[in-house]
């Protein structure tokens, strides 16, 4: 079995679920430990993605925050959900302290652990992980636009039709409200997007909003939203325990804005090696400095 596979996910609920299970038919990792505040969760789970271990050499277990914490990549998908009309700031107070709780336990972290967060506002609460850690920036990531950037590209794969993988596009800034998408740069096969012949036709606002409004369509349907981003922290996972490298829009603390934000990055052992730069336009430029902006002033609080 490689090294660097040990995982803890923190947060057994319907997210930390799916993740584990997407985990499990990797047959990556040596091992995946269950945490949650709440013990009965954590056996109902472990006893069901335990019946999934027949097609999986990966052991699953409940484990606690202490075990955690020594643990080679720990995913952190458990925080208050946001009430009917609270303000998102209340929203980030009540997330800052079960954070404070989540991570005080684990103490000491191992000094070379990746931890990687999937709760919401995950920008913000990537940010805080970073302080109440003492991990170095590049270990502590979000999974911030990479469902966004999977959506979009579903979306022109459609549309150009191609498959989604052969379109290079990204949504970058904020997983929310203010998150942009990278026009400019986005190519298919190498060949600009601008340059085919649906970019007449293509309408790129009807876009931006289908790919940031998704989730609440799920949620409005069926209560919540847990398969896609279970699925894209599995392969952010995967990424790190294989040392991969390959680029992901994530979040990660970016020198140039300031702030925790999400853009491309090479994924490895370390968490984060190198940030990319994404050429934009000059209006593209000033939606993402916004987005910045936006970041700065609730990080900026913590």
């Amino acid at each position: 079995m490689v090294t660097h596979s040990r995982v803890a996910i923190v947060g057994a609920g319907a997210v930390g679920a799916s993740l584990a299970y997407a985990l499990m038919f990797k047959n990556i990792c040596s091992e995946i430990l269950i945490v949650d505040i709440n013990p009965e969760i954590v056996r109902a789970q472990v006893l069901d993605l335990a019946d999934a271990a027949c097609v999986s050499h990966t052991s699953i277990r409940a484990a606690t925050a202490e075990e955690a914490g020594q643990a080679d990549i720990i995913v952190i998908s458990a925080g208050a959900k946001q009430k009917d009309g609270e303000p998102r700031t209340k929203l980030i107070e009540r997330n800052y302290r079960v954070l404070n709780n989540i991570i005080g336990g684990m103490q000491p972290i191992r000094p070379d652990a990746v931890m990687l967060m999937v709760a919401n506002p995950v920008d913000i609460l990537t940010h805080i992980a970073r302080k109440l850690s003492g991990l170095p920036p590049n270990q502590v990531i979000g999974s911030g636009t990479y469902l966004d950037t999977t959506r979009l590209c579903v979306y022109l794969g459609e549309i150009f039709d191609v498959n989604p993988q052969s379109v290079n596009a990204f949504v970058l800034g904020e997983h929310g409200d203010s998150q942009m998408i990278a026009w400019d740069s986005a190519t298919i096969g190498g060949q600009p997007l601008h340059t085919f012949p649906q970019w007449e036709t293509l309408d790129r606002e009807a876009i931006g909003k289908a790919v940031s409004g998704k989730a609440m369509e799920i949620i409005r349907l069926k209560g919540a939203t847990f398969y896609g981003i279970g699925a894209c922290a599995a392969d952010l996972v995967h990424t790190i325990i294989l040392n991969k490298k390959i680029v992901h829009p994530v979040s990660v603390f970016v020198e140039k804005y300031g702030v925790t934000l999400s853009m491309p990055a090479k994924i490895g052992w370390e968490g984060v090696q190198q940030v990319y730069e994404v050429p934009l336009g000059k209006e593209e430029e000033e939606q993402l400095v916004q987005s910045a902006e936006a970041l700065r002033e609730i990080e900026e609080l913590y």
